[in-house]
């Protein structure tokens, strides 16, 4: 074979050779690049992520102080004030103790027996705190509904508390709950209004105040 052709023939190869290369750095460049897109791409769709995550603790959060305000209106509107938090004489009469918010009787004010039933008007009778009641029943007083663990609702769960007021138990099954509180009433309340009450209560400064026992007419029970 000529010099000249042998020459042509090592051309060739060595031009096919550098295509092939050439074309072999493009692919791998071009994977490489498509590598490091994918691990960038999945970087980013970690971060909605974590803002959704974010985002639903906040609407978690929002929701338990919503549910907390409905609270609040139940409570003040179904006048638990009225029986739960203690009067005292201000200077135009007897005004609530907002200090012991529906902290209940007060204690260690364990009242005597009541005046004897007489009467269209000896039904019932009721404390100077307006927290104690004496009828047929024997002697009833409101009980803390502060978050106190020791005296109040602090050692309550929701469910506890929505047994208590569906079945008129107290602490959601051992005695009857006594006149004149109105579970009765309360007991048609749906179970969301129930739980933003007990959210609400849990929400409030917890006053230690252990109420006095329930006396019913034969002898001492347990509290209202």
């Amino acid at each position: 074979m000529p010099a000249h052709t042998t020459t042509q023939s090592n051309m060739r190869d060595r031009i096919v050779t550098a295509i092939i290369l050439a074309c072999f750095a493009l692919i791998t460049i071009a994977m490489v690049s498509c590598g490091k897109a994918e691990s960038g791409g999945g970087k980013k769709a970690q971060q909605p992520t974590a803002t959704a995550t974010t985002t639903a603790a906040t609407d978690s959060a929002s929701q338990h102080t919503s549910r907390i305000e409905r609270g609040k209106y139940l409570v003040t509107v179904g006048a638990c004030n009225d029986c739960h938090t203690p009067l005292k004489m201000g200077p135009k009469g007897p005004e609530r103790d907002m200090e012991k918010m529906l902290a209940g009787h007060p204690e260690g004010l364990a009242l005597p027996a009541p005046p004897k039933v007489d009467g269209p008007w000896g039904m019932m009778f009721t404390a100077m705190t307006g927290t104690a009641y004496a009828g047929p029943w024997g002697i009833t007083y409101s009980m803390n509904l502060t978050p106190d663990t020791a005296t109040g609702l602090g050692n309550w769960s929701e469910q506890t508390f929505l047994l208590a007021l569906k079945e008129g138990k107290h602490f959601g099954g051992s005695r009857p709950i006594m006149p004149p509180m109105p579970w009765e009433m309360y007991k048609n309340m749906t179970d969301e209004d129930l739980k933003a009450i007990f959210a609400y209560l849990k929400s409030i400064p917890a006053v230690k105040n252990k109420v006095p026992e329930y006396m019913p007419p034969a002898g001492p029970m347990a509290s209202k």
